[in-house]
C-alpha cells in the first residue's frame, strides 16, 4: 500500500485517526475474517458444522477438561446456544464430558482422538496464512497486530489471554526444571 500521509501531508502519526483509515482497516478485517474461515468453512460444511462449532472445538482443544461453564463465558453465548453445538460434537464422537472431580455436576470437556485430528485439520487449513502473513510483516508488525487485536477486545476476553499466558509460563518453568534434573 502507498503511504498516504505524504501524500495528504498529515504526520503519519495521526493518520491512522481517521474515518476513512478506520474503514479501511475494517474492511481488512471484514476481508482477513473472510479469507482466514474459508477452507476450515469448507471442511465443516461437509460434516454439516458451522463456525461455532469450530470456535468450541478449538477452546475446549486449547482448555482440556474446561467446565461447560467457562465455555460459555469464552464463546459468550447463551447455554441454549452451546447445547445445539455442543450436543451434535459430544454425539458425533468429537467431544466427551465427565463430571468434575470435587463437584460431580461439574460437566469437564475434552476433544476425543477424533475431536483432536478436526481440530488439528481446521487449525491446519488456516496455518500456513497466519504463517506467510506474519513471515511478510515481519516481528514488529506482528507485535502491533497483536496489540491491536488486544485492543479491540473486551476485558474478559483479555484476562482468558493473560490467564493462558501465565499458565504457559508456569508449564515453560516447570518443564525447564525438570530438563534441569
Amino acid at each position: 500500500m502507498q503511504d498516504k500521509s505524504a501524500q495528504a501531508g498529515l504526520p503519519a502519526g495521526l493518520l491512522f485517526l481517521r474515518e476513512e483509515e478506520l474503514r479501511l482497516a475494517q474492511d481488512m478485517l471484514f476481508f482477513a475474517q473472510r479469507d482466514l474461515v474459508a477452507a476450515p468453512d469448507a471442511l465443516l460444511a461437509g460434516l454439516d458444522m458451522g463456525r461455532a462449532h469450530h470456535r468450541t472445538l478449538h477452546f475446549i482443544g486449547r482448555n482440556p477438561g474446561m467446565p461447560v461453564g467457562e465455555l460459555l463465558e469464552i464463546l459468550g453465548i447463551a447455554k441454549q446456544s452451546l447445547a445445539r453445538v455442543l450436543g451434535p460434537l459430544i454425539d458425533q464422537g468429537y467431544v466427551s464430558q465427565v463430571p468434575g472431580r470435587v463437584d460431580r455436576r461439574q460437566r469437564l470437556l475434552h476433544l476425543t482422538e477424533a475431536g483432536a485430528a478436526l481440530e488439528r485439520q481446521l487449525f491446519e487449513a488456516q496455518r500456513e496464512r497466519f504463517v506467510a502473513a506474519f513471515r511478510e510483516a515481519g516481528g514488529p508488525a506482528v507485535e502491533g497486530f497483536r496489540r491491536v487485536l488486544l485492543g479491540l477486545m473486551k476485558p474478559p476476553a483479555r484476562d482468558y489471554l493473560e490467564r493462558r499466558e501465565l499458565a504457559r509460563r508456569a508449564a515453560t518453568r516447570c518443564a525447564g526444571a525438570q530438563d534441569q534434573r
